[in-house]
């Protein structure tokens, strides 16, 4: 199969790049700020640029991992969050009716208030910032188009293989863990999440994407990791992990809101 990956310099695109690659398929990975030799420059939010690079490729599955994952930069910047977000899938949408790619554009829990778990993808979107409701308009552009090969696959927080450990909300607390100059931080142990590897979010790409044409896939998924943790929590695994002390590291517990896919 031809696979085109949005988003291939970020964390998830990286692994998802990465195990198409090593399943065989020919596959193309786009980026814009990180783009390398191998991972070819594309302004998504220029449709005739992105339009020229799909009709070229002419993918089998486009799996569209690019946005703007981070809430804070999205409340400062709204209107291109919700470039980003919402209008760059609705055009990837409209470009698989023509283009006859399968599209899985990549969500997230966030389209939710955190108030009535555990979620299923029948469960009614709230998104409580911006963030949430600019990944909530994607997933409506994407059914209002209507393509039947259209598929959001919402995700929860992210961890795994990266270049930096800021770029994930989990990876991130490593840098508090190791963190010794004597810094206090108080951490969140109210709000329990549900961290994922993206290595098995990009494996189990793979294996949708092997699926047979018999066994329709459905238009909107949940994929999470089993286990829940605050962030507090998570800081004591790394602790252990790292072998490092944790006293610095204060736990903020307010009643618990839990964001369960």
């Amino acid at each position: 199969m031809r696979i085109l990956v949005t988003g291939a310099s970020g964390v998830l695109g990286m692994a998802v790049y990465s195990a198409f690659k090593s399943a065989g398929h020919t596959i193309l990975g786009l980026a814009h700020s990180r783009a390398t030799d191998e991972l070819k420059k594309v302004d998504l939010l220029n449709q005739v640029e992105t339009e020229g690079v799909f009709t070229e490729f002419k993918p089998d599955w486009v799996i569209h991992c690019a946005a703007e994952r981070r809430p804070d930069v999205a409340e400062k910047d709204p209107e291109r969050a919700r470039r980003l977000n919402a209008l760059v899938p609705r055009h990837l949408a409209q470009l698989s009716k023509s283009l006859k790619y399968m599209l899985i554009y990549i969500s997230t829990d966030y389209v939710f208030d955190g108030t009535s778990p555990p979620y299923t993808p029948s469960s009614p979107t709230h998104p409580v910032n911006h963030y949430g409701e600019t990944k909530r308009d994607g997933e409506v552009a994407l059914m209002e188009v209507g393509a039947s090969r259209n598929v959001v696959l919402r995700v929860p927080v992210l961890y795994g293989p990266a270049p930096n450990n800021s770029d994930t909300a989990v990876n991130i607390l490593i840098d508090v863990v190791a963190d010794q100059s004597g810094k206090k931080y108080n951490m969140d142990h109210y709000a329990t999440r549900f961290p994922t590897n993206v290595v098995d979010i990009a494996e189990f790409l793979v294996r949708l994407s092997e699926r047979p044409a018999s066994s329709p896939i459905p238009p909107i998924l949940h994929y999470s990791a089993p286990e829940p943790f605050t962030k507090y929590e998570m800081c004591l695994i790394f602790s252990k992990i790292l072998g490092l002390p944790h006293e610095h590291i204060v736990p903020d517990a307010n009643a618990p809101t839990v964001c369960a896919l």
